[in-house]
């Protein structure tokens, strides 16, 4: 919660101690999420819904925890939100080359510029790389650990 304190976050939710749909809407004052960017998938979509805002988004980039789940549909439609999904992995070489293009033309220049910085954690020798696996398996660092040569 300090890393991301530091990084910039307005709200703090330790999602092992806290229910995390009731601190967004106390945080919102019962408004709820405009956008959820969610990377665990089934286990948490029924959540994310109650925590979206009216005419709020939900877009689903991961499966991490499963893929198949039960919706309330009711809650959907009466907060006229919206469900998306999308991943890289089964897209077109055309469309992954236009998602470069992009990435190239809108955020690079916010990487070159600082504005948007990766987080590197540590950088390891690639002899070391058990090493980093066990630090990657860990829940001791935040960021990126990368290996080099």
């Amino acid at each position: 919660l300090a890393s991301c304190r530091e990084l910039g976050a307005d709200i703090l939710i330790d999602y092992r101690e806290q229910d995390f749909v009731e601190e967004i809407r106390r945080a919102t004052d019962g408004a709820g999420a405009d956008v959820i960017l969610d990377i665990v998938g089934a286990k948490y979509l029924a959540r994310n819904v109650d925590t979206l805002a009216v005419n709020g988004r939900l877009a689903i980039i991961g499966m991490q925890g499963g893929a198949k789940a039960e919706l309330n549909l009711g809650t959907l439609l009466s907060k006229s939100a919206a469900v998306t999904a999308t991943g890289l992995r089964s897209r077109s070489l055309a469309q992954k080359a236009a998602i470069i293009a992009a990435v190239r033309e809108h955020v690079w220049p916010l990487i070159g510029s600082g504005r948007v910085r990766p987080i590197v954690y540590r950088t390891v020798p690639m002899r070391e790389s058990g090493e980093a696996h066990r630090l990657m398996e860990s829940s001791e660092h935040v960021g990126k650990i990368l290996l080099t040569t």
